[in-house]
């Protein structure tokens, strides 16, 4: 083949290269915007499963949750609800005599090798099972904690989403009502109204806990609804004659409920730690009801020479705080995977 052959060859080659170019480009390359979509094998799935699945791939609100599940189960199985008896013989009223060589009643549990004993959290200073009380005071502490998240996470979406969706002079007023409450300090204002109340009954303490921390809730909410309300499915059914309030609970709310769940569970968590702190104080759970905080309440004194009365129950509010908040940040990135990305 001849030099002149040689070099017509070569630019008929570049020449079809050039008209061509889908034939000679490379392979685009699979980015993974989204694990759950890949894996879904072609399947449509709606909105609420990809929350679902995203949350499950998050290792850290699943290990909380599995610890919350076990810690719950563990107080409401032990020493029983209400008349229902538990698998724990001993109760948390009943004063046992101190064992043999532990006059301080020390806890008896080991861990290598494992052993209950006794008295596995050890003995108050007039002999109580300390287990017993730690179990009965996490069971109050969730149901308070559990009941405030509730009361709050309604007010503030009813207060929010009103504000939000009628503006005007109902968003003046409801806002305003808000902004007063958020400027009288948080511990202050619970401290004087636990006071008011019966803190031996836990279930009016929780209400009245519920209406003082519901405000971040309103202004998340109202954010929301702002924006929301400017969309064209509200249009939509503003046109066909929808009322107000429908608009609000079956249009404009469910595309609120990440907002919602999300910061409802770190309510749950900060009023576990308001609860504490009030009965700390001696403003909120009063006897014969028993907290976690109360429990660290009465057992102060003892911290120098009886200090598992003090750990123990600060291991099980640290524990279901933390808790709560790893699932918070869990439903938080399931709900919105951009907080994912980099």
């Amino acid at each position: 083949m001849s030099a002149k052959e040689s070099e017509e060859k070569m630019s008929d080659q570049t020449t079809s290269e050039q008209t061509n170019p889908e034939q000679n480009a490379p392979e685009p390359a699979n980015y993974d915007l989204d694990e759950d979509l890949d894996k879904a094998g072609g399947k449509s799935y709606s909105q609420g499963s990809l929350v679902w699945r995203r949350f499950l791939h998050h290792k850290g609100a699943m290990v909380a949750s599995a610890i919350l599940i076990l810690v719950i189960l563990l107080a409401f199985t032990s020493t029983g609800v209400g008349s229902l008896p538990g698998w724990w013989p001993k109760n948390h009223v009943d004063l046992y005599a101190f064992p043999q060589g532990s006059p301080n009643g020390e806890p008896t549990l080991r861990f290598w090798p494992f052993a209950l004993g006794e008295h596995p959290f050890g003995q108050d200073t007039i002999g109580k099972d300390y287990f017993a009380l730690v179990m009965q005071g996490t069971q109050k502490s969730v149901i308070i904690a559990f009941m405030v998240g509730l009361i709050a996470t309604m007010i503030g979406t009813l207060i929010g989403g009103a504000a939000g969706y009628f503006r005007g002079r109902i968003e003046s007023i409801l806002m305003r009502a808000t902004d007063l409450v958020i400027i009288i300090p948080l511990l202050v204002l619970a401290a004087v109204l636990g006071r008011m109340v019966d803190g031996a009954n836990i279930y009016v303490l929780a209400g009245v806990l519920g209406v003082v921390v519901w405000t971040g809730m309103a202004r998340l909410v109202r954010g929301e609804v702002l924006s929301l309300r400017e969309r064209e499915f509200v249009h939509a059914a503003k046109a066909i004659g929808t009322s107000n309030w429908r608009i609000i609970f079956r249009h404009i709310l469910p595309n609120c409920i990440g907002t919602i769940v999300v910061n409802s569970t770190l309510l749950i968590a900060s009023a576990i730690l308001l609860e504490t702190a009030l009965s700390y104080l001696g403003f909120g759970v009063r006897a014969p009801e028993s907290s976690l905080g109360l429990l660290i309440s009465q057992n102060q004194e003892a911290m120098d020479t009886r200090p598992w009365l003090f750990w123990w129950p600060g291991l099980f509010i640290l524990t279901i705080a933390l808790c709560v908040n790893f699932i918070g940040d869990g439903l938080r990135d399931a709900f919105d995977p951009r907080q994912q990305m980099d």
